[in-house]
């Protein structure tokens, strides 16, 4: 048994000081403060003998984070990467659960491979797992065999990206959306929108146009018109579709703004597009790059403000970890993604203290609507009888993102020179305090995520 004394949980929309009681993996009481306390709430002191105390006086506890869109390498790529790397770097950053995505070598796109992932995982990971099954032009007896069902969702391309999976055929589209049980989710970019912008801005430009073409390349035209085409061949088929790293105000007129629970169409948002904007390229340079690519100020308040009005659910990190030379090069050239996990936390709450979110909002996208959407069994709150994922934040605690504190395989962050002032100090996963200002439970090992099918 561990007591955690004294925190202000942040939870289901509220703010309360209470004691957590954790037994086992699991939350066996909470205990609410005597101003808050309704009566003959059984007590955790009575307990004998008395469990080890942790005082979280002036700390969050949060639920663990549930990250829905990760690249941890793992088969193929694991230079760069690993499960177990980057599954430690995200309890650093809160994480305790996140969704692999099918983009390794080999590609995740049969069963064999997503088992292996699985396997790979209950040896290696640190943190609680799922893995996403790949859609191509011609896996679909793959996608509706039984064995894919242990898959949290199908992952469709609807857009070239690292390790190129996309899928164009449209009888094939047709085929994913009308026959698969599972949420598709999409990573939309219009290929054709694509090529046009590339070729006119090469005979412009010469072979190796700068990065700050990279977002008039992968434009908002790109994003939406294939946005647009996954969210009609969903309302045509009644598909449970998830749209992936929105980056764009204009793809949110497809959206509504109703609770998750009423949703069969429903989308993210990632940390980049909350935070840099398309002025942030002449600072960062190849760094910032992500398909799809970190565009104006006016897409990123669009996003902010759809997260907050309910149309976009879920906030994730689509952490993708290069190597620095990988990241070398025009923007044709220099990979796409960026490393994340370990900040995307902290990033979160620095724009809550600059007022632009809330606390409550954060744990609401980053924990409880992962949980809702994908139908994770007993994890994402904090409430009686769910595991024990919990999170304890210092919110006055000022550092610096540098080499020195950098976790992932990579050794590289786009964050890097940024002062937050929340830390992340301990992260329980399934009961056990796995992380503690800096030092892991090496020995530990998470669990495959249990989730709901449609």
């Amino acid at each position: 048994m561990i007591l955690i004394k004294n925190a202000l949980i942040i939870n289901e929309g509220k703010r309360q000081k209470a004691d957590v009681l954790i037994e086992g993996e699991r939350i066996r009481t909470i205990h609410l403060s005597p101003f808050t306390r309704p009566p003959f709430h059984p007590s955790p002191f009575t307990l004998h003998p008395s469990p080890p105390i942790i005082d979280a006086e002036g700390l969050l506890l949060l639920p663990g984070l549930i990250d829905d869109q990760v690249h941890f390498r793992e088969p193929g790529l694991t230079h760069k990467g690993d499960i177990h790397s980057e599954s430690r770097a995200a309890l650093a950053g809160g994480i305790t659960s996140f969704i692999d995505m099918p983009n390794t070598l080999p590609q995740t796109v049969t069963v064999e491979a997503l088992n292996e992932k699985f396997d790979i995982a209950a040896r290696t990971s640190m943190a609680n797992y799922s893995f996403m099954i790949g859609g191509t032009n011609d896996n679909i007896d793959e996608l509706k065999n039984e064995g894919a069902k242990r898959a949290a969702a199908v992952k469709v391309f609807m857009g070239a990206s690292t390790g190129n999976m996309l899928v164009d055929n449209p009888h094939s589209l047709e085929r994913i959306f009308s026959e698969t049980e599972h949420i598709i989710a999409v990573h939309c970019e219009n290929e054709a929108v694509i090529a046009a912008n590339k070729a006119r801005y090469i005979a412009q430009y010469g072979e190796n146009p700068d990065i700050a073409f990279h977002p008039k390349i992968r434009d908002v035209e790109a994003c939406f018109k294939s946005s647009a085409e996954a969210v009609r061949l969903a309302k045509k088929h009644n598909s449970r579709l998830h749209i992936f790293h929105l980056s764009t105000g204009k793809e949110l007129s497809l959206l509504e703004s109703c609770p998750l629970e009423e949703k069969r169409i429903t989308a993210e948002v990632c940390i980049h597009h909350l935070w840099f904007t398309d002025k942030d390229y002449a600072v960062k340079g190849n760094l910032i790059k992500w398909n799809p690519a970190v565009k104006s100020q006016a897409d990123r308040d669009a996003l902010r403000k759809a997260l907050i009005e309910g149309k976009i659910d879920v906030v994730a990190t689509d952490h993708a970890s290069h190597t620095l030379p990988e990241k070398e090069g025009s923007c044709l050239k220099a990979a796409s993604g960026g490393p994340m996990v370990q900040h995307a936390l902290v990033a979160m709450l620095e724009l809550c203290r600059q007022g632009v979110f809330t606390e409550e909002l954060t744990v609401e996208k980053m924990a409880h609507a992962p949980a809702k959407l994908f139908g994770i069994k007993d994890r994402g709150f904090i409430r009686e009888g769910y595991y024990a994922d919990l999170v304890l934040v210092n919110p006055n605690q000022a550092w610096t993102v540098g080499k020195e504190n950098i976790l992932y395989k990579c050794g590289w962050s786009p964050l890097e020179g940024t002062t937050f002032t929340h830390q992340v100090e301990k992260t329980f996963v399934n009961g056990r305090l796995v992380y503690d200002n800096g030092k892991f439970d090496e020995s530990f090992r998470g669990k495959e995520l249990e989730i709901a099918k449609l």
